[in-house]
């Protein structure tokens, strides 16, 4: 890969891509929801630039077969021939470090294939450690670019909180995650035109993730999801971190094994599961990004409704109003 190949691309705005927040500018739920029914193409549900790669379910259930017998190694080789705009998802988890790091041991038995870049959804609440562990990446894989993708119309954390409220996170958790996580990472697929994906999820991890495949289509945008590393167990990944000096946070060194934004990220403690320290206390699991069936768009659904039982709610009142003021209604 060329020099060209070491710009950073940073997005935090797309109005082309971005779904409307306010319940006035509501996209039709149909729409959101549109990726529902089928979940086997790369296209279903996104954008319709996306290049075409359409998986039946018995072809999935196949491609599983194979490929949980094979390495992490010859899961990814075998991915990056088979899929077309492939890019990696990550948050720096150890997980995904091990796979970066794999991807870079394959880029030099294959030189002339395909890259495969690197997703970074910056919600500008992650850790410092967090940031200084992206820097210490990009020297130690220099070859490979990362595109950085922000909230929209926000490059900081003073710029988000103006823009949607202090503490939203706390205030409307549904909303927060739907601006920091989901729409950015809808915008960078549409943007980048990505067709297929990979993730750091291992079943080991626990709670929605202890069934899932190695590959899977994502019912809602009909992406290619590969989780490469799915049956390894956190000790697996935390040899391989150290046998082969990956970078990784220090914050686990600290306690923590999963490390999400700074608010809803805690140590764990001895027994407990990995993701036991993410978002503790609340019966939650996932920010929304790998659910099966988007919460996002009934949460947007929600809203719409609200708004038109208001509108529905000022007219009847209107009526009221011109009726007990002898005015005739215009339903008279």
């Amino acid at each position: 890969m060329g020099s060209s190949s070491l710009v950073e691309r940073s997005s935090s705005s797309s109005s082309s891509s971005s779904p409307r927040l306010a319940s006035k500018e509501l996209p039709p739920v149909t729409d959101l929801e549109s990726g529902y029914v089928s979940g086997t193409s790369s296209t279903d549900g996104s954008s319709s630039q996306l290049p075409q790669v359409t998986l039946t379910q018995p072809h999935v259930k196949h491609l599983n077969q194979q490929l949980e017998k094979l390495s992490a190694m010859d899961r990814l080789r075998f991915v990056k021939i088979c899929f077309p705009n492939l890019y990696q998802s990550t948050a720096f988890g150890l997980t995904g470090l091990v796979s970066t790091d794999m991807l870079s041991k394959i880029e030099k038995e294959y030189p002339n294939s395909s890259p495969v870049d690197l997703i970074f959804l910056d919600t500008l609440y992650h850790f410092q450690e967090t940031y200084d562990l992206v820097q210490r990446v990009k020297e130690k894989y220099p070859n490979i670019r990362i595109h950085t993708y922000k909230p929209q119309d926000a490059n900081t954390t003073a710029e988000f909180e103006e823009r949607y409220g202090e503490k939203l996170y706390e205030t409307a958790a549904e909303l927060y995650d739907w601006i920091a996580k989901v729409e950015p990472q809808q915008r960078a697929y549409s943007e980048l035109n990505v067709a297929a994906v990979l993730t750091g999820r291992r079943r080991s991890q626990g709670g929605e993730r202890d069934k899932i495949g190695v590959l899977e289509v994502d019912e809602e945008t009909g992406i290619i999801k590969i989780n490469p590393l799915v049956d390894w167990s956190f000790t697996q990944v935390k040899e391989y971190i150290a046998e082969n000096n990956v970078p990784y946070n220090e914050l686990l060194d600290r306690g923590y094994k999963s490390v999400g934004d700074w608010h809803s990220t805690s140590p764990v403690s001895a027994g407990e599961d990995e993701r036991a320290g993410r978002w503790k206390g609340q019966a939650k699991t996932e920010c929304g990004i790998h659910n099966k069936k988007s919460r996002y768009a009934q949460y947007l659904q929600d809203l719409q409704r609200k708004a038109e039982e208001e509108q529905l709610t000022a007219a009847l009142k209107k009526v009221e109003r011109e009726q007990k003021a002898g005015v005739p209604s215009l339903t008279a």
